[in-house]
């Protein structure tokens, strides 16, 4: 092996070492969000059910406790590391109908910054299924 063959190789190591832990360190905070609402929604449950309901959903009461057990269930599977790929496509989507659903109203600027955060997180969830949770997982890659 060439100087600068081992050289790559030892760089390689090293690259996917710090790859695993930022891959871990991504799946941490994108599941920070949904863990932090997810809870949060159980604090205030009439509000959140009457939020739902005043957008048009059906069943508000059974959306509300689906989207408590999406959000923290998710959120587990991410830090975890453990089918993540589904999960995380899972909450992409969930992000952008989130999205489309309760942030649609471009005239207010507080409600297209949530709809631009919301298409941010969705990319990201896309990321990590494309590109799996890293080595630090249940998963393993």
């Amino acid at each position: 092996m060439t100087d600068l063959a081992a050289s790559l190789s030892d760089t390689r190591t090293d690259t996917s070492s710090a790859q695993d832990a930022g891959a871990l360190l991504a799946r941490v905070l994108l599941a920070a969000i949904f863990l932090i609402m997810g809870l949060g929604k159980l604090a205030a449950a009439e509000g959140t059910i009457g939020y739902i309901a005043s957008v048009g959903l059906p069943f508000a009461e059974g959306v509300y406790y689906g989207t408590i057990a999406l959000e923290v269930v998710g959120a587990g599977l991410l830090i975890a590391g453990y089918h993540t790929r589904a999960a995380a496509i899972v909450l992409g989507v969930f992000s952008i109908l989130a999205a489309a659903i309760f942030h649609a109203d471009f005239a207010d600027q507080m409600q297209f910054t949530s709809f631009l955060k919301n298409l941010a997180i969705a990319g990201g969830m896309f990321q990590l299924a494309a590109f799996g949770p890293g080595r630090l997982s249940l998963d393993r890659g």
